[in-house]
Formats: structure tokens, sequence, C-alpha cells
């Protein structure tokens, strides 16, 4: 980082703002995938989306790599500066515009906390449904260019759904708005749907417009143990042909919820030593006797398999128990042993091929893995333990455990990944699910709006392409 380049932007964001010693860059170098660790060359801070379109224009001009950094949750390696360059922390512009209750819309900055614009909202008697088990640290910016989801994304959808506009920088530091603070829009390409799930390769999200819905007054929330861990997965398909969407539908394999309970204070659900998963069911809305009939004929299901006795949550204080026991898996297995977590998703009916393919793979390359997610949807998350692997079993065996388990996820009709993106860690197991011809067609699109490959470079494409 020649000192030109260093005077330039400090004359951007100013002094207070650009950081080049080693314990920052550290800092930002990092993100919640695995244990890998990429120091930008310098951190900065801008303020505004003024200031990041002349930083862009910097780094255009001397074709410095520039990795946009939002809160570092992520486990794809999305934030990493893998090429080192200017590492683009997001974290001043974190305000929250303007909450239009006449719309039911919402302006807001991308560095504001997920759980924090959901509480604001929702005091206005709104809600946003967008609920990563990260919700409490994540941002809204990097739900978007992510397109997270959540464990409500089964009835209301993912981050997608609700984008309607944003204001973005390009790489060459322009400044456009993708859209309109319209619910329609037939107007030309829709920029903003691209932008969603770009993984910052494409442009600086600045400004986000998002739809909100009337907040529900009334939700059941119940737990119900299977004896066999397929059966809770053929029981996802069979709640939803008998006609009814939860608002969340939640799959722990026993290992998870061990170690979950294990790992957060407090929780008291105890579990019988032959049960090998649960699923946690809510139903939500305005009629707590419509939710009634809905949980009965959910019982009416499940009844249908080996199940054991079924917790409902009578209070707040036990619905959020049971909420934070299945929002700490992921901690819980990160703080026991070094793991890889992949995202896999398919089409929900094959859940059960899905994870009996999972554990069968497991065994041929010697990993444990521990398996939950969102089952609604078909989105299975799966934690590949490390334990007493050997270095070499870890670095050579593991990857082709994983890469099997994406072509059996393909197989299925499913894809790499539902919601925690592409980034650095699964973008050479893009072949798996797409032709060279469809991925150099995505490549295009990146030199389209990033000409010189400056902007989240290394991220996405496979390095074979």
């Amino acid at each position: 980082m020649q000192p030109e380049i260093l005077q330039k932007l400090t004359d951007i964001v100013g002094a207070a703002y650009i950081f080049t010693d080693q314990e920052t860059r550290n800092h930002y170098g990092h993100d919640e995938t695995e244990n890998y660790v990429f120091p930008p060359s310098v951190v900065v801070k801008p303020a505004n989306a003024k200031e990041i379109s002349e930083v862009l224009k910097v780094a255009n001009d001397y074709k410095i790599p520039t990795t946009p950094i939002g809160a570092r949750t992520g486990l794809s390696g999305g934030a990493l500066s893998i090429y080192q360059g200017i590492g683009l922390s997001m974290e001043r512009l974190n305000k929250i515009i303007e909450i239009d209750e006449q719309n039911l819309q919402v302006i807001v900055e991308p560095a504001v906390i997920t759980q924090v614009l959901r509480e604001a909202v929702a005091e206005k008697g709104l809600f946003y449904p967008v609920d990563p088990s990260s919700q409490g640290s994540c941002w809204i910016g990097g739900n978007v260019a992510e397109n997270s989801g959540g464990a409500r994304a089964v009835k209301y959808g993912v981050t997608k759904d609700y984008v309607l506009n944003l204001e973005v920088v390009l790489p060459n530091g322009e400044i456009i708005w993708t859209g309109a603070n319209t619910l329609k829009n037939s107007t030309g390409y829709n920029l903003t749907q691209l932008m969603v799930g770009s993984e910052g390769t494409l442009g600086v999200i600045t400004k986000i417009v998002l739809k909100l819905l009337p907040q529900n007054t009334h939700n059941i929330l119940m737990l119900v143990p299977f004896y066999h861990a397929s059966q809770a997965c053929e029981a996802v398909s069979a709640i939803f042909r008998a006609g009814i969407v939860p608002s969340a539908l939640e799959f722990m394999e026993r290992d998870a919820i061990d170690w979950s309970l294990k790992f957060v204070d407090g929780l008291n659900v105890q579990v019988k030593e032959d049960v090998q998963a649960h699923l946690l069911i809510e139903v939500d809305g305005n009629y707590p006797d419509v939710l009634m009939l809905e949980a009965e004929k959910i019982m009416g299901v499940v009844e249908e398999f080996e199940i054991d006795e079924v917790l409902f949550a009578d209070t707040e204080d036990q619905k959020n128990a049971l909420w934070k026991m299945r929002r700490s898996v992921a901690e819980a297995v990160k703080a026991n042993s070094i793991y890889k977590e992949e995202d896999t998703v398919v089409p929900r009916y094959v859940l059960p091929e899905l994870l009996q393919g999972i554990k069968s793979i497991g065994k041929k390359y010697g990993f444990q893995s521990v398996c939950y997610g969102h089952a609604g949807d078909g989105n299975l998350h799966v934690n590949i333990i490390r334990g007493a692997l050997s270095e070499e079993a870890w670095k050579i065996e593991v990857p082709k455990g994983i890469r099997e388990i994406f072509e059996l996820t393909v197989s299925l009709r499913g894809t790499l990944s539902g919601e925690h993106g592409i980034g650095f860690v699964q973008k050479n197991f893009m072949d798996i699910a797409f032709s060279k011809n469809h991925l150099e067609l995505m490549e295009r699109i990146k030199y389209v709006f990033d000409p010189n490959n400056i902007l989240n470079p290394g991220k996405i494409f496979p390095d074979s392409l």
C-alpha cells in the first residue's frame, strides 16, 4: 500500500478512520468461517455513500482489491480480504433512516443489526420476518449481500422477498438506485434482485428499502421428539401435505440438541435416551382458536410416526428457551470442536434421503456430522466435526466427502447453499451445480459491473474458471 494511496484514502475519510496496524488488520481479516485469517493491507471506515464512492474511485484507478466488510458473522468467507488491499468496513453506516408506517416500509443503512431493526419496527406494530440465527449480531447489509434466510423463511420468505430498492456504489464510484420504492416494478432489468445475494462482488450497498408486514399477535410453539431422525424428516413434508404452513419448522438431530443443552445455561429440556431428533414447530397468526386447530392438525400428523411426548411452550420464557436452544447449536459445536459447516438445501420431500446419505458419506470418510436446520424449506446445515481426525484426513479426505455431499444434494435436485452463500470456501464446488457456460455467463455479468475485478475478488467463481 503506497504512501500516496494511503494519503488519498486519508483525505477522503480522515486519519481517525484509516488503520494499518497489524492488530486491527487481523481483527477485520476474519469472519466465522473456520479459522481463516486474511488481513487487508489497510482498513478504511467511510461514513456515507459519497466517501465510499471516492474510496472506490481510488481503488479502481490503482486496481486495488477492495473487500466490503460487515459484521463478519458469515460462514462462507465472503468478507475475507484474500488478496489484501482495502478492507472497507461498513460499520459507520448504522442508522435506521425512516420507518414509513403508512406504506409499511423502512429505509435502513447496512450496518444496522438485524435484531435491532426487527425490534424497532415491532414497537410500531410492524414485522420484519427475516431472522437468521445470528440476528443479534449480523447486519442487514450482510443479509442482503448473502440473501440470508432464517427460521421463519418457510412461511415468510428470505431477504430477497423484502428488498424493494437499494442505493449502491458501483466499483467505478458511481452511485445508483437499483429500483423503486414500490411493491410492483416491471421497468427494465431487475437490478435490485441481481444485487441481492451478489456477495459484495458487484457493488457496495449503502441504503436498503425493505417492505414490512403487520405484526402477528399470537403463536404456538411445540417441540416434537422422534425416535428416528429419518421419520422427523418425513414428517416435515407430511405437515405441508396436510395443508398447514408453519411459521417455522426446525430440525435438530440428537447430537445438535445434546451439544446445545450443554452449552446454554438454564435450559431444562429432558431428552430420553432413545430420542434421535426433534422438530421445533411454530404456527402464528392473530386468532388463537385458528392456531389451536392448526396445532391439533399437526399433532394428528406427527402421531403417525414414532414420537415421544410433545412439549408445548406455555410461556414466553419457555418459547425463548426453546429458540435459544435451536439458535445456539452452531455456537455449541464451535465451542466443542474445530468444524466445517455446509449449507445444503433440497426439496423438503427428499430430506430423509439427504440425511441418510450424509451419514453414509461420513462413515466412508471417517468423520462425524451434526445436522440441523430449516427443515420446512429443505435447508439442512451439516457441521462436520474434526474431532480426532489427523491433519491429512482433515485437509485431504474431508473435502472429498464434502464434494460427495454436494453431489448427492444436486442429484436430489438441490443446490450448494440455501442462505450462507458461496464466498471463498465453497467456490471450487460450483462446478457440481453449474456448467462451465453457466459460470462464464455469471462471470461476464461480474465483468460488466467491475471490469477491473477490484470488488471482492476471489469469491464465488472457481479457481479453475
